[in-house]
């Protein structure tokens, strides 16, 4: 009995073109799919002018120094209630431990990587210097932003890490 021997298949330059073309149509699809994914996942920006943030520096500095003045304290708790939603309930004193009257206040839930996910907390007041909001935010880690205003004016800032379960 005679094998038969197979002929190895010849390497033309067609066949090195076709594969040439499929190794970079496939390069530009998968760079196509990571591109999309990163610009539409975090777009980049931090500051909307970087100018203008700069300009506010020294009376956000000024800001933060009557504030250290005042000592005042915002006290609170960040939890969830049997509806599932975030509750925060906090209460703001002055140094003497009197409550803070006479006083309005935002609260967001700050996402740490992307603003899109940020969370506002609708806060009403209840009390002398206590405060009541809720908000349908999902677990993770959270920077709790609480501001306080009289008469318009953001009188005080308080900015927390919490983790919400």
């Amino acid at each position: 009995m005679i094998a038969s021997v197979k002929k190895p298949r010849e390497v033309t330059g067609r066949a090195v073109l076709v594969w040439l073309v499929c190794f970079f149509g496939v390069v530009f699809v998968v760079n196509g799919v990571m591109i999309k994914a990163a610009t539409s996942t975090f777009g980049g920006v931090e500051t909307a002018s970087s100018y203008k943030a700069g300009l506010m520096f020294k009376q956000e500095i000024a800001a933060a120094e009557q504030q250290d003045e005042r000592h005042w304290k915002i006290d609170g708790t960040l939890k969830r209630n049997g509806a599932g939603e975030a509750v925060l309930d906090f209460t703001a004193r002055d140094a003497s431990g009197a409550p803070l009257t006479g006083l309005t206040a935002d609260a967001t839930l700050v996402h740490p990587a992307d603003a899109r996910l940020d969370h506002a907390i609708k806060v009403d007041r209840v009390g002398a210097g206590r405060f009541h909001g809720e908000s349908a935010a999902p677990r993770g880690q959270w920077e709790l932003l609480v501001d306080l205003y009289r008469d318009g004016d953001r009188v005080f800032r308080s900015r927390s890490r919490v983790s919400l379960q």
